[in-house]
């Protein structure tokens, strides 16, 4: 699927977490280790276990992710970008494979404004675009006119799973995956730029609906 050049803002935004709104703290190679599973994935990792290991692997993981989000620290225009989406009302969510303690303790330490939050406790993980639908459902909003914006892989495939535009967050450093974001910024000051221009274009009122690519 392919995109026209969008001419107006979206109708809600999906962020993901870790490295997008936030600086990455948890050291997964770490927890892979603490947990046992190689260099699999950790949600699909913990998804084939028993239930007796999985719990301990589990706690494991929450114990990770509480000690992570008790520092975590907003990447550079994190604060501003939420608070100008609030004065201009347009929704945003957050969607991350992290546990919904964590992130709430994320959210409470800073402050964050975010009307939908969608953890691994509610939908399938991304890359699955099960979460994506859901905070779509929730906020009210058609899934063509929102947009995913995160910095990792899962975020750009789950987006191009539901139809929607995305947008890769760089952070300065080549991509390091095949799939292919439909935007790309260097960081949330650059996205937040964007956005503001096209809040200023006077054909924001016409929202430039995705065709299907012939290719």
């Amino acid at each position: 699927m392919s995109f026209d050049p969008p001419t107006r803002l979206p109708a809600a935004l999906l962020f993901d977490m870790d490295g997008t709104l936030t600086e990455p703290l948890l050291d997964f190679p770490r927890i892979k280790a603490d947990m046992g599973i190689g260099d699999r994935p950790i949600l699909e990792a913990l998804a084939e276990m028993d239930a007796p290991t999985r719990a301990t692997a589990e706690e494991m993981l929450h114990r990770h992710e509480e000690e992570a989000a008790g520092r975590s620290t907003m990447n550079g225009g994190c604060a501003e970008l939420l608070d100008w989406l609030g004065e201009i009302r347009l929704p945003a969510a957050l969607i991350t494979r992290n546990s919904r303690a964590s992130v709430r303790t994320v959210l409470q330490r800073h402050g964050l404004r975010i009307d939908v939050l969608i953890t691994r406790e509610d939908a399938l993980p991304k890359p699955d675009p099960a979460p994506l639908v859901l905070a779509c459902q929730k906020l009210g909003v058609d899934l063509r006119e929102a947009w995913m914006v995160g910095d990792g892989v899962f975020d750009v495939q789950a987006g191009n799973a539901a139809g929607i535009r995305t947008v890769w967050i760089s952070h300065g450093r080549g991509r390091p995956f095949s799939a292919v974001p439909t935007h790309e910024v260097a960081d949330l000051r650059e996205f937040w730029r964007w956005l503001r221009s096209l809040a200023a274009t006077p054909s924001q009122s016409v929202f430039a609906a995705p065709t299907v690519s012939s290719r």
